[in-house]
């Protein structure tokens, strides 16, 4: 398993495509987004700042993706391409390989946390009261990425090579959008405000602006996050079985 994280993990990083949408791009977002407020913007409902509020919501923004493309699409190709037929060869367990995607993942992401947060306080002058936010914001959102790459596994083996990416990108774009990514979910209808607040993107944001606030993540958002990592990873094991048997 060790040996199979290493390689992964070289492979990602080698891979520029995957590299710039993961860990450039949300940066880029951010700054145009966030680039015509100032500090006095303020989220209605919230005491978050505008650049305040996008640097946590472009940060799980590109954790997001990682999570997603970074497994999905590489698992399909996988399947397809016979590698995952001759890891079933080695003593290697099922439950091993889906764990070394989710680090693998996991990994993936941290590159685009902390490059949002210097872009944000070095181009915005974003500031948080205490040095230990910045870590607490930079781990909170890290594990909650476990989540996403998880259903990044489920994706791979549930989707064919041409269907993927695809269903990656509508997946993606929804859970970004109707989760508060793009824009602060209290400008949203109340129907559709209260589809989002049952969706692990918006838990997941929510995770970071508690952090902002001064405060401690609240239990319902930490709950409905290891639900929802419960699921996608009982869901890849469950695939990853199923794709086994057919083998």
């Amino acid at each position: 398993m060790k040996a199979l994280v290493k390689l992964e993990i070289a492979r990602t990083l080698r891979n520029r495509k995957f590299m710039f949408f993961t860990i450039i791009y949300p940066s880029v977002l951010f700054l145009l987004i966030a680039g015509s407020t100032d500090a006095d913007d303020r989220v209605p409902g919230t005491r978050l700042s505008m650049p305040l509020y996008y640097m946590v919501a472009m940060a799980s923004f590109g954790a997001l993706g990682a999570g997603l493309m970074g497994n999905g699409e590489r698992i399909a190709k996988e399947r397809e391409g016979g590698w995952t037929r001759q890891l079933r060869l080695t003593p290697l367990p099922g439950r091993g390989y889906v764990a070394a995607k989710i680090a693998v993942g996991a990994v993936a992401t941290l590159p685009s946390i902390v490059i949002v947060f210097v872009v944000a306080a070095a181009v915005k002058g974003v500031r948080l009261d205490a040095v230990w936010e910045w870590a607490a914001l930079t781990g909170a959102i890290w594990a909650g990425s476990l989540v996403f790459a998880a259903l990044g596994v489920a994706i791979g083996y549930l989707a064919t090579g041409d269907a993927v990416r695809p269903l990656t990108m509508i997946i993606y774009f929804c859970l970004s959008i109707l989760g508060g990514l793009w824009m602060p979910t209290t400008s949203y209808p109340e129907w559709l405000r209260n589809i989002g607040d049952y969706l692990p993107t918006h838990a997941y944001t929510a995770l970071g602006q508690a952090i902002e606030l001064g405060g401690a993540p609240h239990t319902k958002d930490v709950a409905l996050l290891i639900g929802y990592l419960a699921v996608f990873a009982g869901g890849a094991a469950w695939l990853y079985r199923k794709d086994t048997r057919k083998a």
